[in-house]
Parts: C-alpha cells; sequence; structure tokens
C-alpha cells in the first residue's frame, strides 16, 4: 500500500510538473536580469554602437546589458542559437541564411533566434592605400586580401561580389583578418586590399586614414543590379566624398545591420528592452545612431520578429 501511494503521488508531481511546462509552452521563457549582447570585432562599428545601445537599454529597463566583443555576424548567431547569449547584432543576410539553413547554415538551422528590428546600412567597403594599383574588383586577382574573419558575414559578403565579378577565393591570397589587424597591415604594406562590411565610416578605416592616403576600390552599377539580383538583402549604397579624406564619392553596395534575441526570452523582457531602446534613441551618440529608429525598424528584416519587439511596433502603430 506504501509502494502504491508513493507510486502515486510520483505520478501527480509529475503530472503538474508537465502541466506547468505545457503551459509555457514547452518551456520556461528565460527573463534574466543581467542580458548579455554580441557586436562584433573592436575595429568595427557593432562594438562601439552596441556598447552605447546596451548602455540605453540599461538606463531604461530595470535590466543590466552588457555589450561584449565577438567575432560578428556569423558567429553570433550561433552563440544565440546555443542559449549562450541574449542578444546579438548582425547582418540581415546571415540571419536569414541562420533561419533558412542556407550556406554556412546549411547543417545547422537556427530555430532559436528572432528579429528585434534593422538599425544601419552596412557597407561594403574594399580598403586600398590610395597609390595601390588596385582600381576594380578584377584586380584583387593574385592579391594578398583579407575577406574578413572565418565564419563572419564579411566573408561572405566578399564571395559573393568576387562572384559576380568573374573571381572566386581561389584567385587570391585569402587572409581571415578582423578589421583593425587589416588596417595595420595595409599600413605596413603586409595586405594589399581589405574587404570591410561596416557602417561608414568605420574606426579601423578611419585610423589607417589618419596615418596613410586610402581608397575604396568601387563597385560598378551594373555588377551592383547582378549582384541584388541574385542576392535581395543587398542594396546600392556610396560612400560620400570627404569620408576616410576621399576626393570623390565611391559607388559600392550594402546590407543592413540587425538585432536580433533568443526565440526563449520572454515577451516582457523583450518589449522592455525594445522599448527602452527605441524610445530613448536619440541619446546614441555613435555617428549611426540618426541612421536608427522605430520608423524604420521593420524595414528588411527577412525574419520573424520576436512577439515581444512585435508588441512595442503594434503600440506604435508601425505594425
Amino acid at each position: 500500500m506504501k509502494k502504491l501511494s508513493l507510486t502515486f503521488v510520483l505520478m501527480l508531481a509529475f503530472t503538474l510538473v508537465l502541466a506547468g511546462c505545457n503551459e509555457l509552452g514547452g518551456g520556461a521563457e528565460a527573463d534574466p536580469e543581467e542580458v548579455s549582447m554580441l557586436t562584433g570585432g573592436t575595429g568595427g562599428t557593432y562594438f562601439p554602437l552596441g556598447g552605447e545601445i546596451a548602455e540605453v537599454m540599461s538606463s531604461n529597463s530595470e535590466k543590466s546589458v552588457s555589450a561584449q566583443a565577438s567575432g560578428a555576424s556569423v558567429e553570433n548567431i550561433q552563440t544565440l542559437q546555443d542559449g549562450d547569449a541574449d542578444l546579438a547584432f548582425t547582418q540581415t543576410d546571415i540571419a536569414s541564411y541562420a533561419v533558412e539553413g542556407k550556406l554556412m547554415f546549411e547543417d545547422s538551422a537556427a530555430d532559436n533566434v528572432q528579429a528585434i528590428g534593422t538599425l544601419y546600412p552596412e557597407t561594403i567597403q574594399i580598403v586600398v592605400l590610395k597609390d595601390s594599383d588596385i582600381k576594380s574588383v578584377e584586380d584583387l586577382k593574385g592579391k594578398k586580401v583579407s575577406i574578413g574573419d572565418v565564419g563572419s558575414g564579411t566573408a561572405e559578403n566578399a564571395k559573393q561580389i568576387l562572384e559576380v565579378h568573374g573571381i572566386s577565393t581561389d584567385d587570391i591570397e585569402v587572409q581571415n583578418l578582423p578589421f583593425d589587424e587589416s588596417a595595420e597591415l595595409l599600413q605596413d604594406g603586409d595586405l594589399d586590399a581589405a574587404f570591410i562590411t561596416s557602417g561608414a565610416p568605420t574606426g579601423a578605416i578611419e585610423g589607417l586614414a589618419a596615418l596613410k592616403p586610402v581608397r575604396i576600390v568601387p563597385i560598378a552599377d551594373d555588377k551592383a543590379k547582378e549582384l541584388s539580383e541574385k542576392y535581395p538583402y543587398y542594396a546600392q549604397d556610396t560612400i560620400p566624398s570627404g569620408t576616410y579624406q576621399l576626393e570623390e564619392e565611391v559607388n559600392t553596395v550594402a546590407v543592413l545591420a540587425m538585432l536580433v534575441a533568443r526565440k526563449d526570452l520572454s515577451e516582457d523582457a523583450v518589449y522592455n528592452l525594445t522599448k527602452a531602446f527605441f524610445d530613448n534613441v536619440d541619446s546614441i551618440k555613435h555617428a549611426k545612431g540618426e541612421k536608427i529608429s522605430a520608423e524604420n525598424a521593420l524595414n528588411g528584416v527577412g525574419i520573424d520578429l520576436h512577439p515581444g519587439a512585435e508588441k512595442y511596433y503594434k503600440e506604435k502603430g508601425l505594425k
């Protein structure tokens, strides 16, 4: 009889736990007091901008948000998918690959990542020293070229841009370097060119331009069109004259930077963080801050919104 009673109690307890899990959609949603935000390398835009966004979120919510340097887009998505971070910067193209299980995510589609909103254009900048003989993308053949960190969004951008110009990574001496290291090697003459996908102006290029004159290799309009037809997340972009002391504006292409969250963060947590950020975006001092707004945050998202972010946009009458 005692054994029967004990068995009944255990079964009842298990049933109650199961019922509780079902009410939470199969598992309790995360609502951490300390929120981690993955950004990018210290020489790019993600890291300094992410630090400001984390500060704004912390100051206007009950959360403590900390920005962390990382290998950027691809690594960020993978870390978020594993549940080892809460928020992250990524490119819109990389987020789409992840959710759809394409390219570098072919064997590991991400189902724990949803959007908070897009931020600003991420310009693809092919940087060379001013006196370089590289005048076009085709001139990169046989040159020592950094295409960004292994697995980064920049590396995929580089491969796709080379592709529409009839070039592959087999035609160049590939270097997989973060932006600041690329700038250092360009300065020392140990690198011929570097792909940098980042909001312009980018700190690493500004630092280089302060020491040695630079140029940005243009992407011709017909190639930009061909690229966007094959990969719709690209848009034509222009780097204004005066940026990096450039004498003329340069035509190139861009993707969009986006802030994403773990899908299993609670709706309330993401709602409060989204509201804290976009309602106070005017306090961002970074140059990219003026391009960020709730009104533009749904442009080019490409993946599902987190319910918390969606609630915020609906309240604002934006969705």
